[in-house]
């Protein structure tokens, strides 16, 4: 049994969006990492994770994306624990009995800097990162933002360990179409391996606008049986005056939604650019959807 299929008897659900650009908001400067304010500023970081609750999100992620050993370098085993606990508990008391709370999990990065894989020392940072987040008991697990398989399968088989029902998302954000990942992975490929590795859902995330997740979603579909988590940007960046920003209104992302939910889209939320008012925005035209 998939315990995240139990979870869609009312139909498709609403996560939440970013949080990066919400924290620099309260003050996150650049080059600090974000996972550390679990432990430095809890209550600011909870006040995000109210806001997506409140703007109707019925599922919240963790502010743990970079929280394992490899991404905390220098920090001790004992800290990446703490790092990860927290930042399940603030989700948990902001998310309250009815939201779900899916504790995230980010690549290590040695894929990309190296073009190799240490499995041995990959799979003891997963290991630690999925077994403390465990520890704080979220409702499930999130591999998210994977470029590469074979670092996918090492991290699965990690939080597989935990007991915890597993999603894995892959960001697209290559090729003419943005169907393929930085290491040229295809939404056939992932899911695919990932379904025969265990996972419980297969996604994407971050890359792209909502313009080119349905084909993604579409392929998934066709490739497997497992539910689908869908995260796109708010459109894609542009450079401007040295930042990076997003054109793409609330309006018009939800726009995107019926579009995605046929896809097979289940669970549905924004990624880079995205803000509350994107979740508000989404919560309604999936009432215009379902009502129509």
């Amino acid at each position: 049994m998939n315990p995240l299929l139990d979870w869609l008897h009312g139909g498709p659900l609403i996560i939440d969006g970013a949080w990066g650009t919400q924290m620099q908001q309260r003050g996150l400067e650049p080059g600090v990492c974000p996972d550390y304010w679990n432990l430095d500023h809890p209550e600011l970081v909870e006040a995000v994770a109210r806001l997506y609750v409140e703007a109707g999100s019925e599922i919240i992620l963790t502010n743990t994306f970079r929280a394992n050993p490899v991404s905390l370098e220098g920090a001790s085993a004992e800290k990446v624990r703490e790092v990860n606990i927290a930042g399940v508990g603030i989700s948990r008391r902001a998310a309250g009995a009815r939201v779900k709370v899916v504790a995230s999990m980010g690549p290590t990065g040695k894929m990309m800097m190296t073009g190799e894989i240490d499995e041995a020392g990959i799979g003891r940072a997963f290991a630690m990162q999925a077994a403390a987040l465990a520890e704080a008991r979220p409702d499930a697990l999130l591999l998210e933002t994977f470029s590469d398989l074979d670092e996918a399968s090492i991290a699965l088989r990690a939080s597989l360990a935990t007991g915890l029902p597993v999603a894995v998302s892959f960001a697209f954000d290559s090729g003419k179409n943005k169907d393929r990942t930085m290491m040229g992975v295809t939404p056939e490929q992932a899911a695919r391996r990932m379904a025969a590795e265990g996972a419980s859902a297969i996604g994407a995330n971050c890359g792209a606008g909502p313009e080119s997740f349905a084909s993604v979603g579409v392929r998934f579909r066709d490739a497997c049986d497992l539910p689908i988590w869908l995260k796109p940007n708010a459109g894609l960046p542009v450079v401007e005056d040295g930042g990076v920003s997003y054109s793409m209104s609330a309006e018009a992302f939800a726009a995107h939604l019926a579009g995605l939910l046929d896809a097979g889209a289940c669970f549905v939320g924004g990624c880079c650019g995205t803000s509350p008012d994107f979740i508000r925005a989404l919560v309604a035209e999936r009432k215009r959807c379902v009502s129509g």
